[in-house]
C-alpha cells in the first residue's frame, strides 16, 4: 500500500516539474515584450490669434527664447496670415505669438544643432511649451518635417518689411501723392443695415473700435477710424486682414 503511495506520489511530483520546465523554456525561448514606439508629434497648426492680443515690438538683436518647435503646412497654405500677406509653405517664414511682423529668426535645433532663418508674418502657436511655428520649406530644412516637434533656440538676428506691408505702403503712397494724413479703413459697405450692424458687432467684439456711415445711394459703410497717419492705418489693416480680405484705406473728406 505504501508503495503504491510512493509510486503515486512521484509520478504527481514528476508532472509538475515537467510543466515547470515546459513553462521555463517558453518563457526563455518568448523575445521580450518591445516598448510601444512613440509616434511623431502631428505638425500644430497656425491657430487663429487671440482676440485683443497686441505684438510687442520688435526684440532687439540678439535676443534669445528657447523652447518647442512645431510647424503647419496644408490645409493653410495659400490662406491669409495674421500681417495680411498669403501663406506660402514653400518660403521661409513662420509664426510666433509676439514678435513684431517682419522680424528675423535663426532658429536652431538644440537637439542636432541644424538652424535656418525665417521671417515672422503668423501668429501662433498658442500650445503651452511651444514658441514659434516654421513653414514646410524651414521645417523640412532642420528635420523638422519628420519629427514634428523639437527643442530649438530663437534668436532674433534682424527685420525687414513684409511683401504685403511694402505693397500697401506703395498704394498709399500712389492713390495719396500730397501725403495726405487724415485715412479710414473701409471694412465693407452694405446695402442692408442689419448686415452693417453685424459687422460692426463682429469688429468690435475684436477689440476694434467701428462706426457705420451712410452713403450715397443707401449704402451703409463699416469703417474704422479715422486715423491720423498712414502707419496706425496699416496696422489696423494688418490686424483685420485675416477676417476681412476686401478691407481697404480710403481718406476722410
Amino acid at each position: 500500500m505504501k508503495s503504491r503511495s510512493l509510486v503515486a506520489a512521484v509520478a504527481v511530483i514528476a508532472t509538475l516539474a515537467s510543466g515547470c520546465a515546459s513553462q521555463s523554456a517558453l518563457r526563455a525561448t518568448a523575445p521580450p515584450p518591445q516598448p510601444a514606439r512613440d509616434a511623431a508629434p502631428a505638425p500644430e497648426p497656425s491657430p487663429t490669434p487671440k482676440p485683443g492680443e497686441k505684438p510687442k515690438k520688435e526684440s532687439k538683436k540678439g535676443a534669445t527664447e528657447k523652447g518647442l518647435a512645431s510647424w503647419y503646412g496644408e490645409p493653410y497654405h495659400g490662406r491669409r496670415t495674421a500681417s495680411g500677406e498669403i501663406y506660402d509653405m514653400h518660403e521661409m517664414t513662420a509664426a510666433h505669438r509676439t514678435l513684431a511682423f517682419g522680424t528675423v529668426v535663426k532658429v536652431e535645433r538644440r537637439d542636432t544643432g541644424a538652424d535656418v532663418r525665417v521671417r515672422v508674418n503668423d501668429r501662433g502657436p498658442f500650445v503651452r511649451g511651444r514658441i514659434i511655428d516654421l513653414s514646410y520649406a524651414a521645417a523640412k530644412k532642420i528635420g523638422l518635417d519628420r519629427d514634428g516637434v523639437a527643442p530649438v533656440k530663437v534668436v532674433v538676428v534682424g527685420s525687414e518689411k513684409t511683401p504685403k506691408t511694402k505693397a500697401k505702403e506703395e498704394a498709399r503712397a500712389a492713390e495719396h501723392p500730397e501725403g495726405g494724413d487724415c485715412l479710414w479703413i473701409q471694412v465693407g459697405a452694405f446695402g442692408d443695415l442689419e448686415n452693417a450692424r453685424r459687422a460692426e458687432r463682429r469688429l468690435e467684439s475684436a477689440g476694434e473700435t467701428a462706426v457705420i456711415i451712410e452713403g450715397p445711394g443707401g449704402l451703409h459703410r463699416v469703417r474704422l477710424g479715422p486715423f491720423d497717419n498712414e502707419k496706425d492705418a496699416v496696422k489696423a489693416l494688418e490686424r483685420i486682414g485675416r477676417d476681412w480680405p476686401e478691407a481697404k484705406a480710403v481718406p476722410c473728406g
